[in-house]
């Protein structure tokens, strides 16, 4: 999931986050059943899933999707057509082609979701009128952090009646990662740590192993190290904040650098910054905050892209 910290976490999901087209088309309401049908089978109709809130009835095959929060990515990732979605997913142009007709929406502006017709919402559970948006469509929230990164795109696969998709591009992606992470352990030495460095305006913070912004991929399935003081004080919360004082004791032998267009990047001007032995190096790495801190499979294939080519040179 997953632009910082609750409230900057929460920042983070809505922007991570994490931790938030227009087919005119509506799905039969027909038929309901009790139990979900396999996406090989009923796609018309609709069918209960059982959400964590409890049960609900959602299109077998929705049209017309709006996420408020997070799962933009996940939804486009398994084809479906999204009608609106939050100011963040609209912000990352690699999202750019599948939501260029999708309007920007948030949990605030209930006349703008009806005027959208959705057949479907999606967003976390800490949305704004939640029982009014219930109103509007069927409703399904999440809390973030409470599935790991790919059994939450497994679970939307569920509610979308996508579930084999989902999964079969779950396993896939989990043998690639963990094959890239045994390279690149080989070639840079299985000593070497890496940090996910981010500034977000005039804040710098360090991450763990759950927070986006590829975290998910060099920590979980690369098993790529940590450096001791992020492992300390990032890593049980997803997120700390730090001076550019203290950054070096926080750069890794490699470092991925996370920064927007307005961020403060004066830091960098420092000599204390310059003499860090992963910028001496050039093994600082930038990537753009936008496009890199959720972790739906369209950003992470992007990511491990990303990583195989600067740690391994492919």
């Amino acid at each position: 999931m997953k632009k910082i910290l609750l409230p900057f976490a929460l920042i983070l999901m809505l922007l991570v986050s994490a931790c938030g087209g227009a087919n005119s088309n509506d799905p039969a309401k027909n038929t309901t059943s009790t139990a979900k049908p396999s996406p090989s089978d009923n796609k018309t109709g609709t069918f209960t899933y059982e959400s964590q809130k409890g049960p609900v009835v959602v299109p077998a095959n929705p049209q017309r999707v709006v996420v408020l929060s997070s799962f933009a990515g996940n939804v486009m990732a398994l084809g479906v057509n999204l009608v609106g979605v939050d100011s963040w997913s609209k912000l990352n142009t690699n999202y750019d082609k599948y939501i260029k007709d999708a309007a920007e929406v948030t949990d605030e502006n209930l006349e703008k979701i009806i005027e959208l017709n959705p057949d479907l919402i999606i967003g976390l559970d800490t949305i704004k009128n939640i029982e009014k948006i219930k109103e509007i469509a069927p409703t399904v929230v999440f809390t973030y952090g409470k599935l790991d990164y790919l059994s939450q795109h497994v679970e939307i696969g569920k509610l979308l009646n996508k579930e084999k998709e989902a999964q079969a591009w779950v396993d896939d992606f989990k043998q690639r990662a963990q094959k890239a992470g045994v390279e690149i352990k080989a070639k840079i030495g299985a000593d070497k740590t890496i940090s996910v460095v981010e500034s977000f305006n005039k804040q710098l913070y360090v991450f763990g192993d759950n927070w986006g912004r590829g975290t998910e991929i060099l920590y979980q399935e690369m098993k790529l190290a940590m450096p001791e003081k992020v492992k300390a004080n990032a890593l049980k919360d997803g997120y700390y904040a730090i001076s550019p004082e203290v950054l070096p004791d926080y750069m890794g032998d490699y470092v991925i650098m996370s920064k927007y267009t307005e961020s403060d990047m004066s830091f960098q001007e420092t000599e204390s910054y310059k003499n860090i032995p992963a910028v001496k190096n050039k093994q600082v790495f930038d990537v753009n905050g936008n496009q890199f801190y959720f972790n739906d499979p369209l950003t992470l294939e992007i990511q491990l892209n990303f990583f195989i080519e600067k740690l391994l040179g492919k």
